[in-house]
């Protein structure tokens, strides 16, 4: 049976409170670290975030994004990834020297690790700080859930360099009076078994069948994750307007053009005068069209 890439497929145990979801990125994955030449160490952390990141939008069912940040103070400065509600992904790291080996708590250093939840619609966001408690993503984040939402999470996370896969399980909050008691420890301890090769190779379908070949499972149909920046020349006008143009021609003058380089997916924007002169334009006609207003 053919793996279907970059999907995520969610399932539940109907006779019990829990809820699962395994994730398989192919060409996103892909699409994240051909336009850096990251060091296998940071980039098998960056796989392994990026599953998180979209197994974890998707239990919260956002209408913006979350963005998954982790700062430190080693060797890894940055390990950034963003999912939106529709399962679009973009991701990007910043390092020093050579990454040859080491543990994520090695590799940060006195780090922290923040979740913010950006609705996209003007209202603020929502940012929460994690704890680096784990020597995992998966740990430090099972943490975060039990801490921050009291929900009872596993995840199970790899990557090797061509593909970056994970799996959730959830223990939701209802106690229907039918629970099987035993469900949530049985359920853990049968993913435990889970071999990293067989998160990255098998289908959901296949997967869910060897865990609870014994439990009534619902298995829900495969959604679609890609990959996606949201940098636009448009946005970049409109970071320069907020620089202003005193600001702007001042960068001009200085180095000939205003260049912006975003760090997701490598897009260069230049801004000469000529083109500097049209983004302030446009400012002084939308105020000439309001005052006419």
């Amino acid at each position: 049976m053919k793996n279907p890439s970059d999907s995520l497929r969610r399932f539940l145990f109907e006779h019990a409170p829990i809820r699962g979801e395994i994730v398989r990125l192919d060409a996103v994955w892909q699409s994240v670290i051909e336009r850096h030449d990251y060091p296998p160490v940071l980039r098998d952390l960056m796989g392994e975030l990026c599953a998180a990141a979209v197994l974890l939008a998707a239990t919260l069912k956002l209408k913006g994004s979350m963005i998954l940040q982790i700062h430190g103070k080693g060797a890894v400065k940055l390990l950034v990834v963003e999912c939106s509600g529709d399962l679009e992904v973009r991701a990007t790291a910043k390092w020093e020297g050579d990454l040859l080996h080491g543990t994520l708590q090695e590799l940060v250093g006195d780090g922290r690790f923040v979740i913010t939840l950006d609705p996209k619609d003007g209202n603020q966001a929502y940012q929460g700080i994690v704890a680096l408690e784990g020597e995992s993503i998966a740990a430090i984040l099972q943490n975060y859930m039990m801490r921050s939402e009291q929900l009872e999470t596993r995840l199970w996370l790899a990557t090797d360099g061509k593909i970056a896969a994970g799996m959730l399980l959830q223990r939701l909050p209802e106690q229907p009076e039918s629970e099987d008691d035993d469900a949530w420890g049985r359920a853990s301890q049968l993913a435990d078994t889970l071999k990293p090769e067989e998160l990255l190779t098998l289908p959901a379908v296949e997967l869910v069948h060897r865990l609870y070949h014994e439990e009534d499972i619902r298995l829900f149909e495969a959604q679609d994750v890609v990959f996606r920046c949201t940098c636009s020349r448009e946005n970049v006008a409109r970071m320069l307007r907020m620089l202003g143009r005193d600001e702007v021609e001042s960068i001009i003058a200085e180095r000939g053009d205003v260049e912006v380089h975003c760090e997701f997916c490598n897009q260069r924007y230049v801004f000469d005068r000529v083109d500097a002169d049209a983004v302030f334009a446009d400012i002084m006609a939308i105020a000439a069209n309001q005052t006419l207003h």
